[in-house]
């Protein structure tokens, strides 16, 4: 990702609606997909400025890896230890079968080479193991914020359970979030094209706006890994090693 993507993020991951509501629609996720055991050994991969990091570590004891120097400093201070720096696919130095959960939250979609990724990741699970992935939905909703946070794809539903079915796990869940704000995404996104629009979209609306968006994303952890949501932003996949 450009600079300006992670010092937006350290600005506002701990007040943007996206960043808090997302946290609690990925953590109901969690529950009622993977189900780590308690006190088990979880890794997220990618872990940016760190800004799911407390929420991931109310499920066990939490790794994280970041390659952004900048961004890695960032997460240590709020992990209270070291982050750990291994690219995808190789992740030299990751001990192999030693994780009950691994997180990918927006990760996927920067790796030249998914497929192997996903390999590599699934031979850091212990039997049993969760790989839990969160990715950018639909090819056609490219944008400049795809190219300034240098994503090499967007995913289908069908693209994302074939890379899943080409790996070494087995595909548990797999479905949409963010999908009630997909027609105001939509319309953002033509307008920006229709503008020419080239930089990064994350800014802090009024207070007003910012919570009412919160709260009607963050609704949607009343309905995920519960039913199907419709279309919307983001897929995930639960998947077992």
């Amino acid at each position: 990702m450009e600079r300006i993507v992670y010092d937006k993020m350290a600005e506002l991951d701990q007040r943007h609606w996206w960043y808090r509501a997302r946290r609690q629609v990925l953590a109901a996720l969690i529950r009622r997909k993977a189900r780590p055991p308690i006190g088990g050994r979880l890794l997220e991969i990618g872990c940016g400025t760190g800004h799911n990091l407390e929420m991931l570590g109310e499920f066990g004891e939490l790794d994280a890896l970041e390659l952004d120097a900048m961004a890695r400093a960032v997460a240590e201070k709020r992990l209270g230890r070291p982050v750990l720096s291994a690219p995808l696919p190789e992740l030299r130095g990751v001990a192999e079968q030693h994780y009950d959960l691994i997180a990918a939250l927006d990760v996927i979609e920067h790796i030249d080479d998914d497929k192997a990724s996903i390999a590599s990741i699934a031979t850091r699970l212990r039997p049993g193991g969760k790989l839990v992935i969160a990715v950018p939905a639909h090819e056609w909703m490219w944008s400049a914020h795809d190219v300034v946070s240098h994503h090499k794809r967007r995913y289908s539903k069908r693209s994302l359970k074939m890379l899943i079915d080409d790996s070494p796990l087995r595909l548990d869940s797999i479905g949409y979030f963010n999908s009630l704000l997909l027609p105001a995404a939509m319309a953002e996104r033509m307008a920006s094209k229709i503008r020419g629009k080239r930089d990064a979209d994350l800014w802090l609306p009024p207070r007003p706006v910012n919570a009412a968006l919160e709260l009607l994303f963050a609704s949607e952890r009343h309905l995920i890994g519960r039913v199907p949501l419709p279309p919307g932003l983001s897929l995930f996949a639960v998947a077992s090693a």
